[in-house]
């Protein structure tokens, strides 16, 4: 659904973007991950139609931004990371100036509107003057008018920023009930939350894609190898011992005690070898013992961010 290839953006002499290319598919929520100023915005922006690329092309629903603008914005519900709103109109109001953009018939337009408002929790707001309104309604009202017309596309700036935990709660598991029936790429610089909300994750940083992957795919990149946590119960060595004889296992791990709380024994699997989860679990039951836990164990987000980003040790003088 959104297809970006070799965008580079110049703001003058100044680089913003440089050569990035990526995809999102349909249904999919994908999380654009970076540090202020790394060229997220920028991107977005592009995406929108706000301007064109200096270099390379945005296809968004298989059309060019560029040459079919306006079709690509009836297609699209963008949330920028600063929400222009009207603070003397109500917000009601609002969204019935912003659907009459997008939805030809009265009905169909109370329908919409109504719709947001419950959608985003801000009926009981419906009359106030967005000028009163705090940030975080704010930005409930910004996000209500992306939805409306049940966008196939949703290009979310930051959509957390400014609010309390619970609305933060709220827009997440919003967030996530419109994937598979509507294509989502928001970007943030908050880690925790594009893991918890996105299926994907692109990285970039001084204008460039560093990595793209799901977590788990970025961690075992990055380790070099994949580690899987096991627990079963079973005679201890011979399990060690039944790991460790699996083809391509680097390294077995076993933890020397349980807190009392958990059957069996746990151990850490190290393999280059992606579908070794599926070999430990034959393995425990082909010798009849019993499968508690099988998990991979991956880097944070945290970590995995610091890595990618961490600029190169200058060499020795």
């Amino acid at each position: 659904m959104i297809e970006v290839h070799h965008v580079t953006k110049y703001y003058g002499q100044v680089r913003a973007l440089h050569d990035v290319s990526f995809a999102v598919k349909k249904g999919e929520i994908v999380g654009l991950l970076g540090p202020n100023g790394s060229g997220k915005t920028t991107l977005m922006r592009i995406l929108t139609g706000y301007f064109p690329p200096t270099e390379g092309k945005v296809l968004v629903a298989g059309l060019d931004v560029e040459t079919s603008s306006l079709e690509v914005r009836r297609r699209l519900g963008y949330l920028p990371e600063n929400v222009v709103l009207y603070p003397d109109m109500t917000v009601q109001a609002f969204l019935w100036f912003c659907v009459r953009v997008k939805a030809h018939s009265s009905a169909e337009r109370q329908q919409q509107v109504e719709r947001v408002l419950h959608e985003c929790a801000i009926t009981h707001m419906a009359h106030r003057l967005i000028g009163t309104l705090s940030k975080g309604y704010r930005q409930r009202v910004g996000l209500a008018q992306a939805l409306l017309c049940n966008p196939e596309i949703l290009i979310l700036d930051e959509p957390t920023i400014g609010l309390d935990p619970h609305q933060v709660i709220e827009m997440r598991e919003l967030i996530k009930g419109l994937g598979g029936k509507t294509t989502v790429l928001l970007s943030s610089h908050i880690l925790h939350e594009v893991g918890l909300t996105c299926h994907r994750v692109v990285i970039i940083d001084k204008g460039k894609i560093l990595a793209e992957d799901t977590a788990e795919g970025l961690s075992a990149r990055l380790q070099g190898a994949t580690q899987t946590f096991v627990r079963a119960t079973g005679p201890r060595q011979e399990l060690l011992g039944a790991f460790r004889a699996l083809t391509g296992v680097r390294e077995v791990m076993a933890y020397e005690g349980n807190d009392g709380q958990q059957l069996g024994h746990s151990f850490v699997v190290t393999s280059p070898d992606q579908t070794i989860a599926r070999e430990i679990a034959q393995i425990v039951v082909h010798h009849g013992w019993e499968l508690h836990e099988l998990r991979p164990i991956t880097l944070g987000l945290e970590e995995l961010f610091v890595r990618l980003t961490a600029e190169e040790p200058k060499a020795a003088a």
